[in-house]
């Protein structure tokens, strides 16, 4: 699920394999990955060229369904045995996607707030704050999250002109 890269400037941080995903062996291959790439503004030829998009979850294997259906988080373990070599080894990144409140808990240590929605809604401040690489945080695209789209709608108006033009500027 990892698609590591020594010349994409963008990074997609996200939090751990789905069910198709880990049946499919690609990262995204799944409904969240056409929000995202719907969000990002790119198709799916962009989104898969590992010279544009690197893509590193915070978990590469399928955590398993909590007792709600959803996807248990990913195990700790994993991000801090490799993470920080991983991050290290691409300083041509120039801005991080961090999708999910464990991708923004590792990217963000102290500029995360209590919440994904505070965290997701002080992204101006996160992005201007944040040097190379920027990091922009972003909710999961999962159809979970549906009803906290139409709760938020200053992420679609604010946050999203200002992803897709970052994206475009960096592929």
């Amino acid at each position: 699920m990892l698609v590591a890269s020594s010349t994409a400037r963008l990074l997609i941080a996200g939090q751990a394999p789905g069910t198709r995903v880990h049946a499919s062996g690609r990262p995204f291959t799944d409904p969240s990955g056409e929000r995202l790439r719907a969000w990002m503004g790119i198709s799916s030829e962009v989104f898969y060229d590992a010279a544009r998009v690197a893509i590193a979850p915070m978990g590469f294997c399928f955590p398993g369904l909590d007792a709600k259906g959803g996807d248990k988080p990913p195990r700790r373990e994993c991000a801090q045995a490799w993470r920080s070599e991983l991050i290290a080894a691409m300083p041509q990144v120039e801005l991080v996607l961090a999708i999910g409140s464990y991708a923004q808990a590792w990217h963000l240590g102290a500029l995360r707030q209590p919440t994904l929605t505070q965290t997701v809604a002080d992204w101006a401040r996160i992005f201007h704050q944040t040097n190379r690489p920027k990091v922009l945080p972003l909710p999961h695209p999962s159809w979970r999250n549906s009803g906290w789209l139409k709760r938020n709608s200053w992420f679609e108006t604010e946050l999203l002109p200002v992803l897709r033009n970052e994206v475009r500027r960096l592929i």
